[in-house]
């Protein structure tokens, strides 16, 4: 590090000259790790432009359609693109997907019908799927439950591993689904590894191989150089201000599978019978597909700031998940701080550290599809877009803060030297553990 950053960290963002030289141990310890994610970054990148080149994006798929979008070869071309590149027979991309919840909502009710079962192989889903199947919330909502169709979730075994001998137990002739949540939602596990989710794939097939093995993609894409629809799944489901939107994309969401299911998916996009033959995708393409393009360079900064973090914080004696050197599957880094208090100056410290709104003081609030109130840090310039730097976490114990994104390396790193600084200025960390 140049003596002029150095001064620049010290002078200009308040971080202590101890926490900077702990930084640069943590810097120079890392290196290996840094260099394998630049492997898989260079390997997806080149997997991306390849996708691009065999549908032959053109300029002329960047220009705005009207009405009902009947046509329209911006949205062809990019659900082609989508499709070619996670090696699905067809894909859903658009705008008008809200959230990663909202396009795996429309998978499960797209596909299921009343008397079927869903099983979740990962135990208990991410909090806003739990209204979605009906196991927490009021009733009438329109939730899986509602219209009759029933649910089992297979917890994990106390080692951490999918319980594949329990799965394959659970199956029956009403089982119509398994569901796979790749990322570790606010849980305190290893995301799924693309050969475990094989595994898992694998294992139902073995018993029934017409159901349909549906995955969470949402933090997972661009980690390795196969995706769940190259091992087996059926059909996936992701967010575009997540990894695939590159920090480029506004808004939107993405389903990609087999040709049968997205046609049920897209009947609940639109209605029965029109699917997704219609959609405007308002200008939105040429970001989209940007985007898109960007994905692999910007998921790899992400990673290389969670590993940077996961070592940073390791080295001060916290528990962190994964650990720096461990194979990672998602953008997530988990650390548990212990109390509330730790979690709010965290947060606060990421906060202060954005491009955006660096002057706002993130507290804890009941956020809706939460069971506890939760803590949001975010100065990002897409609203919610969990691929630029942030931290969340609920207010419950153990007291866990869970860090991602980044759209460089550099603010992933100042988030996390950030977070140590305002930790030690409320005192929940002393500078002789620092």
């Amino acid at each position: 590090m140049l003596n002029h950053t150095k001064d620049l960290l010290k002078n200009t963002f308040a971080i202590q000259d101890k926490i900077i030289q702990i930084g640069l141990e943590t810097e120079e310890e890392i290196r290996k790790e840094l260099k394998r994610v630049e492997d898989i970054r260079e390997y997806n990148q080149y997997k991306v432009l390849s996708a691009m080149q065999e549908c032959r994006v053109s300029d002329m798929h960047f220009h705005w359609h009207t009405g009902y979008g009947y046509n329209d070869p911006g949205r062809e071309a990019v659900e082609r693109v989508y499709a070619k590149l996670f090696k699905t027979e067809d894909a859903i991309v658009r705008p008008t997907i809200v959230s990663g919840t909202h396009a795996l909502t429309l998978c499960l009710t797209g596909i299921l019908r009343p008397g079927d079962e869903l099983i979740s192989a990962t135990g208990k889903p991410y909090d806003t799927l739990e209204e979605v199947i009906g196991i927490r919330g009021e009733k009438n909502n329109g939730s899986l439950k509602d219209f009759g169709i029933t649910y089992k979730q297979i917890d994990f075994t106390e080692n951490g591993d999918v319980d594949l001998i329990r799965l394959k137990n659970a199956i029956t002739a009403k089982t119509k689904m398994v569901f796979i949540q790749r990322s570790t939602g606010y849980s305190w596990r290893k995301a799924l590894a693309i050969g475990h989710i094989k595994e898992i794939v694998d294992t139902v097939k073995s018993v029934n191989p017409s159901i349909v093995c549906m995955v969470d993609n949402c933090y997972g894409e661009f980690l390795e150089m196969l995706e769940p629809t190259e091992v087996g799944a059926d059909i996936m489901a992701g967010s575009l201000i997540k990894n695939p939107g590159g920090g480029l994309a506004l808004t939107g969401g993405y389903i990609v599978g087999k040709e049968e299911l997205i046609r049920l998916v897209s009947y609940r996009l639109t209605s029965p019978g029109v699917g997704k033959e219609v959609g405007l995708t308002f200008g939105m393409t040429r970001s989209m597909l940007q985007g898109l393009f960007m994905a692999p360079h910007v998921v790899g900064e992400a990673i290389k700031g969670a590993i940077f973090c996961a070592r940073l914080f390791e080295k001060l004696g916290y528990e962190v998940s994964p650990k720096y050197n461990d194979i990672r599957s998602d953008i997530i880094q988990s650390i548990k701080l212990g109390d509330a208090a730790s979690v709010i100056a965290f947060c606060q410290g990421i906060q202060a550290a954005a491009p955006v709104d660096s002057f706002v003081k993130p507290e804890p609030w009941d956020m809706p599809g939460y069971d506890c109130p939760v803590i949001m840090a975010a100065g990002a310039f897409v609203q919610g877009s969990s691929i630029e730097l942030s931290a969340d976490a609920p207010i419950k114990a153990p007291y866990i803060v869970y860090y991602q994104g980044g759209l460089t390396y550099e603010h992933a790193k100042i988030g996390a030297l950030k977070a140590l600084q305002f930790l030690a200025a409320a005192n929940c960390i002393g500078f002789d553990t620092v």
